[in-house]
């Protein structure tokens, strides 16, 4: 497997490509437009073709490059049934998703949003912004639920083998890469810590909206295409 771990220093978001080897189709998760160009250019020079971009949830923080990239290879894009409307392919828990001989299974893990889902491929998960390193996504807008998150964490992430390792959309402080043991371990929000424990955590929390929410949320409910600007008469 053909596996590149991405970074957009404005908004700290890792974009994953990840390509079967045998037969040169290729996944980017979670691409930023703003990198759309690095992106299909690593994948060029990898002489992949991108078959599949995956968004694991309509994010707050950037806008997608899933709607450009399908404009430019004719890939399909793959988003969470409650997600945006504009995917080719809407996905539930417990699907499969195939790209080559790769087999990606999907998690549904709500809580940061209502659309939310990690892609689980062999010992590997991607998160988005359920888990991230030593802490997880926040739950306090687009339909956010911080009982519910705790409940993808502890129920559905911390089921997987404790040596999986998992690859968040986010971090803020460099790190990009943990396990599921270390996380159940070392998470301060979860280890140890009730489910009320963690709805107090989160509901305290207080922090200020993503700058780019306004911007992002509409667009990436449209795959990533913003609305013109008003024309001044």
């Amino acid at each position: 497997m053909i596996f590149r771990q991405l970074f957009d220093a404005e908004s700290s978001t890792y974009t994953y490509l990840l390509g079967d080897e045998a037969t040169r189709q290729a996944v980017l998760i979670d691409p930023v437009l703003e990198q759309a160009d690095r992106d299909l250019q690593l994948v060029s020079e990898l002489d992949l073709t991108l078959t599949h971009v995956l968004d694991t949830h309509v994010h707050a923080d950037h806008v997608t490059a899933s709607g450009l990239l399908r404009e430019r290879t004719g890939c399909k894009v793959v988003g969470g049934v409650d997600g945006a409307a504009c995917a080719n392919v809407h996905v539930r828990h417990g699907d499969e998703l195939r790209v080559g001989q790769l087999v990606f299974q999907v998690l549904a893990t709500p809580g940061h949003t209502d659309d939310s889902v990690s892609y689980l491929l062999g010992d590997r998960v991607f998160t988005g912004d359920a888990l991230l390193v030593r802490g997880n996504g926040r739950t306090d807008f687009q339909n956010g639920n911080a009982g519910q998150l705790h409940d993808s964490i502890t129920r559905v992430l911390f089921s997987l083998p404790d040596e999986t390792l998992v690859y968040p959309t986010h971090d803020y402080q460099g790190r990009t890469v943990t396990s599921i043991s270390e996380e159940k371990r070392h998470n301060p929000r979860v280890a140890g810590k009730s489910r009320e424990e963690f709805i107090h955590i989160m509901e305290s929390l207080h922090l200020p909206k993503p700058q780019k929410m306004d911007i992002a949320v509409p667009a990436n409910r449209a795959c990533g295409h913003t609305a013109p600007s008003p024309q001044r008469g």
